[in-house]
Protein backbone atom coordinates (compact mmCIF):
# COMPACT_ATOMS: atom_id res chain seq x y z
CA UNK A 1 0.00 0.00 0.00
CA UNK A 2 2.73 2.24 1.16
CA UNK A 3 4.82 1.60 -2.40
CA UNK A 4 1.52 2.68 -4.45
CA UNK A 5 1.21 5.41 -2.18
CA UNK A 6 4.91 6.54 -3.15
CA UNK A 7 4.24 6.02 -7.17
CA UNK A 8 1.16 8.23 -7.12
CA UNK A 9 2.81 10.88 -5.30
CA UNK A 10 5.80 10.53 -7.78
CA UNK A 11 3.69 10.36 -10.64
CA UNK A 12 2.37 14.24 -9.47
CA UNK A 13 5.19 15.47 -8.68
CA UNK A 14 6.46 14.89 -12.39
CA UNK A 15 3.24 16.14 -13.38
CA UNK A 16 3.58 19.34 -11.57
CA UNK A 17 7.02 19.50 -12.71
CA UNK A 18 6.27 19.08 -16.50
CA UNK A 19 3.97 22.39 -16.55
CA UNK A 20 5.91 24.27 -14.39
CA UNK A 21 9.38 24.45 -16.38
CA UNK A 22 11.52 27.31 -16.25
CA UNK A 23 10.56 30.16 -19.13
CA UNK A 24 13.66 29.34 -20.45
CA UNK A 25 12.72 26.31 -21.93
CA UNK A 26 9.74 28.19 -23.51
CA UNK A 27 12.57 30.82 -25.14
CA UNK A 28 12.08 31.02 -28.82
CA UNK A 29 14.28 34.19 -29.29
CA UNK A 30 16.85 36.17 -27.47
CA UNK A 31 17.42 39.70 -27.73
CA UNK A 32 21.19 40.42 -27.06
CA UNK A 33 21.62 44.06 -25.94
CA UNK A 34 25.50 45.56 -26.01
CA UNK A 35 26.75 48.77 -24.71
CA UNK A 36 29.91 50.55 -23.38
CA UNK A 37 28.19 51.77 -20.41
CA UNK A 38 28.45 50.24 -16.87
CA UNK A 39 25.61 48.12 -15.14
CA UNK A 40 24.93 51.50 -13.27
CA UNK A 41 24.29 53.89 -15.86
CA UNK A 42 21.22 55.03 -16.24
CA UNK A 43 20.92 53.23 -19.59
CA UNK A 44 21.26 49.75 -18.35
CA UNK A 45 19.46 50.59 -14.63
CA UNK A 46 16.42 51.32 -17.00
CA UNK A 47 16.76 48.30 -19.42
CA UNK A 48 16.86 46.13 -16.13
CA UNK A 49 14.23 47.44 -14.83
CA UNK A 50 11.64 48.45 -17.82
CA UNK A 51 12.71 47.19 -21.24
CA UNK A 52 13.27 43.26 -19.96
CA UNK A 53 10.93 42.63 -17.89
CA UNK A 54 8.10 43.98 -20.05
CA UNK A 55 9.89 42.22 -23.00
CA UNK A 56 10.08 38.78 -21.34
CA UNK A 57 6.45 38.89 -19.23
CA UNK A 58 4.75 40.35 -22.73
CA UNK A 59 5.72 37.94 -24.57
CA UNK A 60 5.08 35.04 -22.28
CA UNK A 61 8.80 33.62 -22.04
CA UNK A 62 9.21 33.63 -25.40
CA UNK A 63 11.68 36.37 -25.57
CA UNK A 64 14.90 36.19 -23.46
CA UNK A 65 16.45 39.28 -23.15
CA UNK A 66 20.41 39.26 -22.52
CA UNK A 67 22.39 42.35 -21.15
CA UNK A 68 26.36 43.15 -21.95
CA UNK A 69 27.15 46.54 -20.14
CA UNK A 70 30.89 47.64 -19.91
CA UNK A 71 31.90 47.68 -23.30
CA UNK A 72 32.25 43.43 -22.63
CA UNK A 73 31.21 43.11 -26.05
CA UNK A 74 33.22 46.59 -27.73
CA UNK A 75 33.23 50.06 -28.12
CA UNK A 76 30.65 51.81 -29.87
CA UNK A 77 31.90 50.89 -33.36
CA UNK A 78 32.20 47.06 -32.54
CA UNK A 79 28.54 47.11 -31.20
CA UNK A 80 27.43 49.24 -34.16
CA UNK A 81 28.44 46.85 -36.76
CA UNK A 82 27.76 43.29 -34.36
CA UNK A 83 24.04 44.78 -34.75
CA UNK A 84 24.50 45.09 -38.53
CA UNK A 85 25.69 41.92 -38.59
CA UNK A 86 23.47 40.37 -36.77
CA UNK A 87 25.41 38.94 -34.10
CA UNK A 88 23.99 41.69 -31.68
CA UNK A 89 19.64 42.01 -31.93
CA UNK A 90 19.57 45.96 -29.75
CA UNK A 91 22.66 48.30 -28.98
CA UNK A 92 22.99 52.04 -27.24
CA UNK A 93 25.54 53.31 -29.55
CA UNK A 94 25.74 57.46 -29.31
CA UNK A 95 24.67 58.42 -33.09
CA UNK A 96 27.94 59.76 -33.51
CA UNK A 97 29.10 56.68 -34.34
CA UNK A 98 27.18 56.04 -37.35
CA UNK A 99 28.21 58.75 -39.41
CA UNK A 100 30.61 56.18 -39.95
CA UNK A 101 28.04 54.29 -41.79
CA UNK A 102 25.57 57.50 -42.95
CA UNK A 103 27.79 60.62 -43.02
CA UNK A 104 24.50 62.06 -42.88
CA UNK A 105 24.27 61.28 -38.98
CA UNK A 106 26.44 63.34 -38.20
CA UNK A 107 23.97 66.27 -38.31
CA UNK A 108 23.61 65.79 -34.69
CA UNK A 109 27.18 66.01 -33.73
CA UNK A 110 27.05 69.62 -35.08
CA UNK A 111 28.75 72.23 -32.17
CA UNK A 112 25.87 74.08 -30.23
CA UNK A 113 23.33 72.91 -32.16
CA UNK A 114 20.52 72.13 -28.93
CA UNK A 115 20.86 74.28 -26.04
CA UNK A 116 18.28 71.89 -24.48
CA UNK A 117 17.32 68.64 -24.30
CA UNK A 118 13.68 69.34 -25.35
CA UNK A 119 14.62 71.08 -28.30
CA UNK A 120 16.76 68.17 -28.98
CA UNK A 121 13.59 65.70 -28.41
CA UNK A 122 11.36 67.69 -30.60
CA UNK A 123 13.50 67.13 -33.33
CA UNK A 124 14.57 63.60 -32.39
CA UNK A 125 10.81 62.59 -32.29
CA UNK A 126 9.74 64.62 -35.99
CA UNK A 127 10.86 65.31 -38.57
CA UNK A 128 14.82 65.44 -38.20
CA UNK A 129 14.14 61.89 -37.00
CA UNK A 130 12.33 60.24 -39.25
CA UNK A 131 14.86 61.39 -41.94
CA UNK A 132 17.79 59.88 -40.40
CA UNK A 133 15.85 57.02 -39.42
CA UNK A 134 14.39 56.51 -42.98
CA UNK A 135 18.31 56.33 -43.90
CA UNK A 136 18.86 52.81 -41.43
CA UNK A 137 16.98 50.09 -43.00
CA UNK A 138 19.56 50.14 -46.36
CA UNK A 139 21.91 49.48 -43.82
CA UNK A 140 20.73 46.82 -42.01
CA UNK A 141 19.47 48.39 -39.05
CA UNK A 142 16.19 50.02 -37.50
CA UNK A 143 15.43 52.52 -35.06
CA UNK A 144 13.64 51.46 -31.43
CA UNK A 145 14.27 54.95 -30.24
CA UNK A 146 16.49 58.14 -29.05
CA UNK A 147 17.78 58.84 -25.88
CA UNK A 148 20.35 60.68 -24.28
CA UNK A 149 24.04 60.96 -22.65
CA UNK A 150 23.45 64.26 -21.91
CA UNK A 151 25.92 67.51 -22.80
CA UNK A 152 29.23 66.38 -23.96
CA UNK A 153 31.96 68.56 -21.57
CA UNK A 154 35.45 68.77 -21.34
CA UNK A 155 37.92 67.54 -19.41
CA UNK A 156 41.72 67.76 -18.51
CA UNK A 157 44.78 67.56 -16.15
CA UNK A 158 46.41 70.58 -17.15
CA UNK A 159 43.84 73.76 -16.33
CA UNK A 160 39.97 74.96 -16.48
CA UNK A 161 38.93 75.75 -19.76
CA UNK A 162 37.34 79.20 -20.09
CA UNK A 163 38.10 80.17 -23.31
CA UNK A 164 38.71 77.97 -26.90
CA UNK A 165 42.80 79.59 -26.40
CA UNK A 166 43.03 77.52 -23.22
CA UNK A 167 42.56 74.69 -25.73
CA UNK A 168 45.53 75.61 -27.66
CA UNK A 169 47.43 72.60 -27.70
CA UNK A 170 45.37 70.44 -25.21
CA UNK A 171 45.90 66.35 -26.62
CA UNK A 172 42.38 65.24 -26.50
CA UNK A 173 40.68 62.09 -27.02
CA UNK A 174 37.25 62.30 -29.40
CA UNK A 175 35.67 60.11 -31.00
CA UNK A 176 36.26 58.54 -34.33
CA UNK A 177 34.51 60.92 -35.85
CA UNK A 178 35.10 63.74 -38.67
CA UNK A 179 32.79 65.91 -37.08
CA UNK A 180 34.36 66.12 -33.77
CA UNK A 181 37.58 66.12 -35.46
CA UNK A 182 36.99 69.24 -37.26
CA UNK A 183 35.21 71.98 -34.65
CA UNK A 184 38.22 70.72 -31.82
CA UNK A 185 40.89 71.83 -34.18
CA UNK A 186 38.96 75.31 -34.78
CA UNK A 187 38.78 75.61 -31.08
CA UNK A 188 42.97 74.89 -30.93
CA UNK A 189 42.96 71.52 -29.58
CA UNK A 190 44.75 68.65 -30.93
CA UNK A 191 41.95 65.78 -31.56
CA UNK A 192 43.12 62.34 -31.11
CA UNK A 193 40.50 59.63 -31.89
CA UNK A 194 40.60 56.71 -29.45
CA UNK A 195 38.46 53.96 -29.01
CA UNK A 196 36.38 54.68 -25.88
CA UNK A 197 37.16 51.40 -23.95
CA UNK A 198 41.07 52.31 -23.91
CA UNK A 199 40.55 55.96 -22.75
CA UNK A 200 40.85 55.25 -19.08
CA UNK A 201 44.19 53.84 -19.43
CA UNK A 202 45.69 56.79 -21.94
CA UNK A 203 44.26 59.14 -19.63
CA UNK A 204 46.20 57.31 -16.66
CA UNK A 205 49.48 57.21 -18.65
CA UNK A 206 49.18 60.77 -19.95
CA UNK A 207 48.73 59.89 -23.15
CA UNK A 208 46.05 62.48 -24.37
CA UNK A 209 45.74 65.33 -21.68
CA UNK A 210 41.67 65.20 -21.99
CA UNK A 211 38.64 63.93 -23.29
CA UNK A 212 35.14 65.17 -23.64
CA UNK A 213 31.83 63.63 -22.24
CA UNK A 214 28.60 63.95 -20.50
CA UNK A 215 28.72 64.50 -16.67
CA UNK A 216 27.18 60.38 -16.13
CA UNK A 217 29.51 59.04 -17.95
CA UNK A 218 32.53 61.03 -16.70
CA UNK A 219 31.51 60.03 -13.49
CA UNK A 220 30.57 56.04 -14.31
CA UNK A 221 34.03 55.74 -15.91
CA UNK A 222 35.68 57.17 -13.26
CA UNK A 223 37.71 59.88 -15.14
CA UNK A 224 37.59 61.72 -11.69
CA UNK A 225 40.68 59.59 -10.67
CA UNK A 226 42.76 60.78 -13.39
CA UNK A 227 41.58 64.17 -14.79
CA UNK A 228 41.81 67.37 -12.51
CA UNK A 229 39.37 69.89 -14.70
CA UNK A 230 35.62 69.07 -15.85
CA UNK A 231 34.54 72.55 -18.01
CA UNK A 232 30.70 72.82 -18.70
CA UNK A 233 31.09 73.68 -21.94
CA UNK A 234 27.99 72.19 -23.60
CA UNK A 235 29.12 71.57 -27.02
CA UNK A 236 26.93 68.70 -28.12
CA UNK A 237 24.00 67.21 -27.22
CA UNK A 238 25.11 63.65 -26.97
CA UNK A 239 22.32 61.45 -28.91
CA UNK A 240 22.00 57.71 -28.20
CA UNK A 241 19.81 55.38 -30.50
CA UNK A 242 18.39 52.14 -29.35
CA UNK A 243 19.34 50.25 -32.65
CA UNK A 244 18.08 47.47 -34.11
CA UNK A 245 19.04 44.42 -35.98
CA UNK A 246 16.23 45.04 -39.00
CA UNK A 247 16.18 41.39 -40.02
CA UNK A 248 15.70 40.33 -36.81
CA UNK A 249 13.14 42.00 -36.30
CA UNK A 250 11.47 41.72 -39.70
CA UNK A 251 11.28 37.71 -38.48
CA UNK A 252 9.76 38.69 -35.43
CA UNK A 253 5.64 37.29 -35.52
CA UNK A 254 3.78 40.46 -35.40
CA UNK A 255 2.73 40.53 -31.03
CA UNK A 256 6.04 39.64 -30.37
CA UNK A 257 7.47 42.81 -32.39
CA UNK A 258 4.80 44.93 -31.20
CA UNK A 259 5.79 44.05 -27.46
CA UNK A 260 9.90 44.74 -28.43
CA UNK A 261 8.37 48.19 -30.16
CA UNK A 262 6.33 48.76 -26.84
CA UNK A 263 9.00 47.53 -24.35
CA UNK A 264 11.64 50.19 -26.02
CA UNK A 265 8.91 53.19 -26.26
CA UNK A 266 8.37 52.20 -22.19
CA UNK A 267 12.24 52.50 -21.73
CA UNK A 268 12.68 55.29 -23.80
CA UNK A 269 10.22 57.16 -22.07
CA UNK A 270 11.26 56.29 -18.47
CA UNK A 271 15.40 57.27 -19.05
CA UNK A 272 14.42 60.63 -20.21
CA UNK A 273 12.65 60.90 -17.20
CA UNK A 274 15.95 59.83 -15.12
CA UNK A 275 18.65 61.45 -17.40
CA UNK A 276 18.30 64.55 -16.15
CA UNK A 277 18.52 63.98 -12.56
CA UNK A 278 21.18 61.82 -13.07
CA UNK A 279 23.43 64.51 -15.02
CA UNK A 280 22.59 66.79 -12.32
CA UNK A 281 23.68 64.73 -9.41
CA UNK A 282 26.81 63.64 -11.25
CA UNK A 283 27.98 67.02 -11.46
CA UNK A 284 27.81 67.63 -7.72
CA UNK A 285 29.77 64.25 -7.41
CA UNK A 286 32.29 65.14 -9.29
CA UNK A 287 32.94 68.24 -7.52
CA UNK A 288 33.00 66.25 -4.42
CA UNK A 289 35.35 63.73 -5.80
CA UNK A 290 37.93 66.18 -6.36
CA UNK A 291 37.09 67.67 -9.70
CA UNK A 292 37.32 71.58 -9.96
CA UNK A 293 34.04 72.29 -12.20
CA UNK A 294 33.74 75.30 -13.55
CA UNK A 295 30.59 76.54 -15.61
CA UNK A 296 30.39 78.48 -18.41
CA UNK A 297 28.07 81.70 -18.74
CA UNK A 298 26.50 82.25 -21.99
CA UNK A 299 28.98 84.88 -22.90
CA UNK A 300 31.57 82.50 -22.20
CA UNK A 301 30.02 80.29 -24.87
CA UNK A 302 30.33 82.56 -27.77
CA UNK A 303 33.63 82.34 -28.65
CA UNK A 304 33.58 78.46 -28.81
CA UNK A 305 30.33 78.84 -30.65
CA UNK A 306 31.94 81.82 -32.96
CA UNK A 307 35.32 79.93 -33.38
CA UNK A 308 32.89 76.72 -34.57
CA UNK A 309 30.36 78.63 -37.11
CA UNK A 310 32.15 77.72 -40.10
CA UNK A 311 31.88 74.01 -39.09
CA UNK A 312 28.07 73.91 -40.35
CA UNK A 313 29.03 75.12 -44.13
CA UNK A 314 32.11 72.55 -44.25
CA UNK A 315 29.57 69.75 -43.44
CA UNK A 316 26.91 70.96 -45.63
CA UNK A 317 27.96 68.90 -48.75
CA UNK A 318 27.92 65.66 -46.32
CA UNK A 319 24.81 66.43 -44.65
CA UNK A 320 22.96 67.58 -47.72
CA UNK A 321 20.89 70.91 -47.60
CA UNK A 322 17.69 68.96 -47.02
CA UNK A 323 18.94 67.82 -43.60
CA UNK A 324 21.08 71.33 -42.68
CA UNK A 325 17.41 72.78 -43.09
CA UNK A 326 15.90 70.63 -40.80
CA UNK A 327 18.74 71.12 -38.37
CA UNK A 328 18.70 74.39 -38.42
CA UNK A 329 14.83 74.63 -38.19
CA UNK A 330 15.18 72.41 -35.14
CA UNK A 331 17.96 74.84 -33.88
CA UNK A 332 16.43 76.60 -30.25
Amino acid sequence: MKRQKFFAVFAVCLVLCATALPVSAAVEYTIRVGSIVSDTHPDMVVMKSTFVPYVEEKSGGRIRVELHPNGELGGDRELTESVQMGTLQIALPATSVLAGFDRRFQVLDLPFLFTTREAAFEALDGELGAKLNALLPAKGFGCLGYIENGFRHITNSKKPITHPDDLKGVKLRTMENAMHIAFFRRLGANPTPMSFGELYTALQQGTVDGQENPFTLIYESKFYEVQKYVSATGHVFSVVMLLSNKKFMDSLPEDLRKVVEDAAAAFVKEHRRVMPGSEEENMKILGESGMTLNELTAEQKKPFVEATASVYQEFEADLTKEIMELAKKAQK
